[in-house]
């Protein structure tokens, strides 16, 4: 960018920032003290290199800033110009390619897959294209599978090259976890499976699509998908802690690195353009963006809280859309509470953050009331039988016992997520304390979300039990 660019941009980024104002009379130099310390304080603590925020209320920037650095070895700071990877952030971008090619009538949600993968097994019949698109198809997570068998036997090595073809061949070879549409459980396989649809309906890669019906009409000028080869302007770099000291994140091949399930390229800039086209209801037609939101419907009848590429929940009687993302040495968060008019970006340069930490954090300085993605106040236990399954379960996993009976579905996945919780559990004396921090149904599981206190450390504990009491889901994180 040319130095005469970058000094319009930079004016009109100030000009945004000096008149906006929230509809509560709270300006934006109001907040951006205390949002400053509370995001240097979070940095600290989950020792982060550098995080980019992006705040909108009523179409008004409150906020473009970066912090810390974007490549440490450089001391490069972050702007609202540097260059983090999306994650699981681009699926939104995915499901939107998918929309346009529905508009047109190229292809159908409700047709199966097997009209497109006509080489894929007689199991995928059932699969249709919105199965995709909501996590409920049934095939397994490819990252899962690669964490799950390892070393040689893995299914898929992310230093190698696939085509396509490769990709495709190894998703029909996981079994399915469960009959398609009866549960949710997401799928990075089931996005990379999109971004060869695309191609395939198309004629054109996904990203290639992306560029020209999306990004480009938003101006969305950086955003593009992953490649290292390129020269690539204010690009971060991305980090990983290794026994709590800061490391380059591992390279994986150009094939792993621009596949549809969040492999993009995006600037705090470029969320700022997509937000806009957002509120506008602009790039897909109304009745398609109330597709793209609207909760997916189980065969049992009840519903799971995720459209299309987005997490769906309700605020206040309003929308409230959000998701995460990770991948690569990067995290990255965005929050749309639609009762306020207000969006939170978060993108971090660091494996090992909570975006979610930032984004409630800063929430909670615009607005005390807004919703929190990690809640975090504890609230009255009605079900102390699930509580008591909890601790059992933490009991197994600090003896190291954590068995296939305790978590049963799907084992490939449950058997990770055992082994991660034995991890940082193990290490651990006994459990001081259990506070339910939120309970809630999702689809036809009931899922409780604690504070684990132990002695120097609190752990935020996550259990789901299916219908027929089956532990779904078994993990924890640091508070």
């Amino acid at each position: 960018m040319s130095t005469t660019n970058r000094f319009g941009l930079c004016l009109l980024l100030t000009l945004l920032l000096a008149g906006a104002a929230r509809a509560d009379g709270v300006k934006a130099g109001d907040i951006m003290g205390p949002v400053g310390d509370f995001i240097h304080a979070e940095m600290r603590r989950q020792k982060v290199p550098g995080v980019s925020l992006g705040v909108v209320k009523h179409g008004k920037v409150l906020a473009v800033q970066g912090y810390g650095y974007a490549n440490v070895e450089l001391e490069a700071p972050v702007t609202g110009e540097t260059v983090f990877q999306s994650g699981s952030l681009g699926k939104q971008f995915t499901a939107t390619a998918v929309m346009l090619l529905v508009e047109e009538g190229k292809l159908s949600l409700d047709d199966s897959i097997t009209k497109y993968f006509t080489d894929a097994p007689p199991s995928w019949r059932p699969i249709k294209i919105r199965n995709l698109l909501t996590h409920t198809s049934g095939i397994p997570d490819y990252e899962a599978q690669v964490a799950q068998t390892g070393g040689a036997a893995k299914l898929i090595d992310y230093r190698r090259d696939y085509t396509e073809e490769d990709l495709a061949k190894i998703a029909y070879g996981m079994p399915l976890n469960f009959a398609p549409g009866s549960r949710w459980s997401y799928s990075n396989t089931a996005y990379v499976m999109l971004g060869i649809l695309i191609h395939k309906v198309s004629g054109r890669f996904y990203g290639d699509v992306l560029g020209d019906r999306v990004f480009k009409p938003l101006g969305m000028k950086t955003a593009r998908v992953i490649s290292e080869a390129d020269i690539v302007l204010n690009r971060a770099g991305g980090y990983r802690l290794v026994n709590g000291e800061l490391k380059n994140q591992e390279w994986v091949s150009p094939t792993m690195d621009s596949t549809a399930d969040g492999s993009l390229y995006l600037s705090m800039l470029d969320f700022i353009a997509w937000n806009r086209a957002l509120r506008a209801g602009a790039v897909l037609k109304p009745q398609s963006w109330e597709q793209v939101y609207t909760p997916i419907k189980l065969e049992s009848g009840k519903t799971y809280p995720y459209g299309f590429g987005w997490d769906v929940d309700v605020w206040r009687g309003r929308p409230w859309y959000h998701h995460g993302g990770s991948w690569q040495g990067f995290k990255t968060y965005i929050s749309r509470y639609l009762a306020d008019d207000l969006t939170i970006v978060v993108l971090a340069n660091l494996a090992d953050a909570t975006p979610e930490r930032f984004v409630d954090g800063v929430a909670r300085i615009i607005d005390p009331s807004l919703p929190q993605v990690l809640p975090s106040a504890p609230i009255p236990d009605e079900d102390p039988a699930m509580t008591a399954r909890a601790r059992a379960l933490l009991s197994a996993a600090h003896a190291g016992k954590l068995a296939e009976r305790d978590l049963p579905f799907p084992w490939e996945k449950a058997a990770l997520q055992g082994k991660e919780v034995e991890k940082r559990v193990k290490p651990l004396g006994p459990l001081r304390r259990l506070d339910l921090l939120d309970r809630r149904e999702l689809g036809d599981d009931r899922v409780s979300t604690y504070a684990a206190v132990y002695a120097g450390i609190t752990l935020r504990v996550t259990v789901a039990l299916a219908p027929d009491e089956r532990v779904s889901e078994f993990m924890v994180d640091e508070e």
